[in-house]
């Protein structure tokens, strides 16, 4: 017999996003870039290739990054930078759009399921766009990922929405930190 699954509702959250940085958008001084040429690999000291600066700073910020040639730059604070196929989280399950969040272990258990029922407002107050809220509100989020130790806290997850969609990304509605957001948290 299965278990009923129910939804609390949790008011008083942070949401910040998190994407795929891509190199294309990206321009400026080349930086060399040292790691693992797989992801069985932690630490490496292999050539990984010259990037952008800002592309790195980027994948350092955001966790990953689609290179010109189709691969996947990752960084993780416990691993250092490699090379993949895929998008990848710390554990190295591949990033699913509107689906992987982050949040501290303590804060809620890998493999918790939830919905954003509610947006909140931005930092400076204002209601996000529509567009965004919506498509956030849509996703079915499940923890997967975990924050970087000390950048979590109580009340916080990020939320994985893919790839960046052009140069000027984060001057974009969708590079956006939530307050006051509702969260529909799945018990079983």
């Amino acid at each position: 017999m299965s278990r009923a699954v129910t939804a609390s509702p949790s008011a008083g959250w942070e949401v910040t996003v998190y994407y795929t940085a891509v190199e294309e958008f990206h321009d400026g001084d080349g930086e060399t870039v040292t790691g693992c040429r797989t992801i069985r690999c932690a630490h490496g000291d292999a050539d990984l290739g010259d990037y952008p600066a800002d592309f790195v700073a980027a994948v350092e910020e955001e966790g990953t990054g689609r290179t010109a040639s189709g691969r996947y730059l990752n960084w993780s604070y416990d691993v250092g930078f490699w090379l993949d196929t895929a998008p990848r989280d710390t554990a190295g399950r591949a990033l699913r759009p509107f689906v992987s969040a982050a949040a501290d272990p303590g804060v809620l258990a890998a493999g918790t399921r939830f919905r954003i029922a509610s947006c909140g407002h931005a930092d400076d107050g204002s209601a996000p766009a529509a567009e965004v809220c919506n498509r956030l509100r849509a996703g079915a989020w499940r923890v997967t990922d975990e924050f970087t130790p000390g950048r979590g806290g109580a009340r916080h997850i990020d939320a994985y929405i893919g790839e960046e969609t052009g140069p000027g990304f984060t001057d974009s509605p969708w590079y956006l930190t939530l307050a006051g957001a509702t969260l529909l948290v799945s018990e079983a």
